[in-house]
């Protein structure tokens, strides 16, 4: 079985870093917008979805091919959660934006990643904790979330994945519960 540990881990940057990573966001989040509202409300698939607007997203945002992929998989994931609460999807905000092994990279000798912006790749110091460094070590990444938090600093969410270890068979047993919630209610007492 596959298991994700999520590391949130803060980024230093620099005034010119924080204009391109605020218009990334917001290009990413146009281009969700843009795909939620010029694609069939009905239409979910993600291929589908994909086929109708990938150009115009790339043409009209200025991401990077794997960014615009991953705009239209966020509208397409947004619709399928929306469809399954029967709730509307309100809208795309720009704090946050998907990458992936194509668009992210991570650094263990330097602690740093490496991200496409609009404008091209940059490279970020990651301010870590030994917390931080002890999930991270010897690990290879492949997936991140670029996130601007409401106090505007910076986080990149990496995504570990493993797997997680198999439960050792025994024959004894400490306790079971069977989700009883009643059980003093039919006593008396005398």
């Amino acid at each position: 079985m596959k298991q994700v540990l999520i590391v949130s881990c803060p980024i230093q940057v620099t005034l010119e870093k924080v204009a391109k990573i605020d218009a990334t966001l917001q290009a990413f989040a146009d281009a969700c917008e843009y795909v939620n509202k010029t694609t069939p409300p009905t239409l979910v698939n993600e291929l589908a979805m994909q086929s109708l607007v990938y150009h115009d997203v790339r043409a009209l945002f200025g991401l990077s091919s794997q960014l615009a992929i991953h705009a239209v998989r966020r509208v397409s994931a947004n619709r399928k959660a929306a469809k399954q609460k029967g709730k509307p999807i309100t809208g795309f905000a720009p704090i946050s934006a998907t990458y992936d092994v194509r668009t992210f990279s991570f650094r263990e000798k330097d602690w740093t990643a490496s991200l496409t912006l609009i404008g091209g790749r940059e490279r970020f110091k990651l301010a870590l904790g030994n917390y931080q460094r002890g999930l991270l070590k010897g690990q290879n990444p492949k997936t991140a979330t670029l996130v601007k938090r409401k106090d505007s600093t910076y986080y990149l969410n990496i995504q570990l994945e493993s797997q997680a270890p198999t439960p050792e068979e025994t024959d004894q047993v400490l306790d079971m519960d069977f989700g009883r919630i009643d059980i003093g209610s039919h006593l008396r007492w005398i």
